[in-house]
């Protein structure tokens, strides 16, 4: 067994191929291409009038999040062996990177893989479509808010209550804790929270104007 630099130690991982890409490399990669996305679909909402600052942001987070759950998480459920390749890509690279702060990943732990599968295989393209629901100004677009908003925070509940429960001793150093376990998953609790909030009061703003239209 070659030696592996995740927590804990004793971990196994036959085959297991040290990072060709550096840390450097990887966040450079991974941020530069998300500042691409973001900008991208701000300058494109930009030139649907009828949408608000605000509508224009959450396209620019479901386009984000979307392609997030779809071209990196996605890769990870079906590349099992991605801890061993010997000509790794950069997603195989990214996730060994990110198994620093949360090994369960590069352990292929079943209830860490199933979650992500769940969020790649149904979050991912739920997310794509909100961006057309908002940006066409579709009825269905703050119910399917809503509803993926509840299951990207029940993910997260559950990845950080099994992580709680299986002992708390996935990352390699405090550094790998708060930036990688904490703080790239932080925003999945925040952001869907407050557009889960927003999306709920319209919806009841709008069954509420509903029933007073029937009462007239």
């Amino acid at each position: 067994m070659g030696a592996h630099p995740y927590a804990p130690a004793e971990l196994h991982l036959p085959g297991y191929v040290p990072l060709h890409l550096s840390q450097l490399d990887i966040l450079a990669v991974y941020l530069g291409t998300s500042v691409f996305v973001l900008l991208s679909v701000w300058l494109v909402s930009g030139c649907i009038r009828r949408l608000s600052k605000l509508d224009r942001l959450l396209m620019c987070w479901w386009a984000f999040t979307g392609l997030t759950h779809l071209l990196i998480e996605g890769p990870f459920v079906f590349t099992p062996d991605f801890f061993s390749k010997n000509s790794p890509n950069f997603f195989d690279e990214l996730w060994k990177e990110y198994s620093k702060g949360d090994s369960r990943y590069v352990a292929r732990d079943t209830a860490t893989v199933t979650v992500e599968g769940i969020t790649a295989v149904l979050e991912g393209p739920a997310s794509l479509l909100a961006v057309y629901a908002i940006a066409s100004g579709k009825s269905y677009s703050h119910i399917l808010q809503f509803t993926v908003c509840l299951g990207q925070l029940y993910g997260c509940l559950v990845y950080f209550i099994t992580a709680y429960l299986d002992g708390f001793n996935f990352w390699v150093s405090p550094f790998y804790f708060w930036a990688y376990f904490i703080g790239a998953n932080s925003s999945w609790v925040v952001i869907p929270t407050l557009i889960a909030a927003r999306s709920w009061k319209k919806i009841c703003a709008a069954i509420h104007q509903s029933e007073k239209v029937k009462t007239k």
